[in-house]
């Protein structure tokens, strides 16, 4: 028999792979990842929307139709973080973190994929919110554009954080006060549940410190066509910032911090 020579291995990029790992990661448990923050979504809605009922914000929009982009903004923020931080801290506590870093990836690569992955986790549970809860009102959907842009730029800000927090983070208790103190209380108090016009001077003032405000207040516009400040503000606002996280999660990637030492 003639002997056949085994056809030279061809490398190529990794990052579809891993970005393909991370995504089937989080739908494989969708009942989980995806069905569980919709329905959290839809309680608040019902919980707020009775207990408010009759109540309009900026003159004209009722406060269940108000609610619902923040909420969905919300959900797309707090899942495209719990992508990224819960799946690094879950690969180092295992040990399985060590066959990702022996492959071939550049730590761009390594950021793209799991960045990517934790906005894709993001919008889908966002649509699902939105879906489910749309029959609360006929949402106009002003600004399409303007939507998918502010969805986009905070999924990959969260998603960002998440890795930081992953790369930081030893043991689950460090994440979970990473994610209860800083990412809970400043999504909580972006104004998902409220318009800062109602809030004191002080608290006004001290509400434009906080970065997650500009995005919900920027993807609320896209539906509605007014917001608290302008838009374009806040995209600028939200780009600097993506730009500042994604610059720290990279450097912490090319540097192998608590990943390689």
């Amino acid at each position: 028999m003639k002997n056949v020579k085994n056809p030279p291995l061809k490398y190529g990029s990794g990052f579809p792979t891993l970005l393909r790992k991370e995504v089937k990661r989080f739908y494989k448990v969708a009942f989980q990842t995806v069905a569980a923050p919709v329905l959290t979504a839809i309680l608040y809605l019902m919980i707020f929307g009775h207990v408010l009922e009759g109540k309009e914000v900026y003159g004209r929009i009722s406060y269940a139709a108000f609610l619902i982009p923040g909420l969905v903004m919300m959900s797309v923020l707090q899942n495209a973080f719990a992508n990224t931080s819960s799946s690094l801290i879950q690969s180092k506590v295992t040990g399985n973190l060590v066959f990702v870093l022996l492959s071939p990836l550049s730590h761009f690569e390594f950021y793209g994929a799991y960045v990517l992955a934790a906005v894709c986790r993001g919008v889908v549970v966002g649509t699902g919110v939105f879906l489910a809860t749309a029959w609360y009102f006929s949402p106009a959907l002003e600004y399409p554009l303007w939507i998918m842009v502010f969805a986009f730029l905070g999924a990959a800000i969260l998603g960002s954080m998440g890795l930081i927090a992953g790369i930081w983070a030893d043991k689950y208790d460090q994440l979970a006060a990473f994610q209860n103190f800083i990412i809970m209380p400043a999504t909580m108090l972006s104004g998902v549940f409220y318009s800062i016009h109602s809030l004191p001077p002080t608290w006004q003032a001290v509400s434009h410190f906080n970065p997650f405000f500009y995005m919900i207040d920027g993807f609320r516009f896209g539906f509605f066509g007014v917001s608290d400040i302008s838009p374009w503000k806040s995209l600028a606002i939200v780009l600097c910032f993506f730009i500042v996280v994604s610059t720290i999660a990279l450097r912490l990637l090319q540097k192998g911090y608590k990943l390689r030492h």
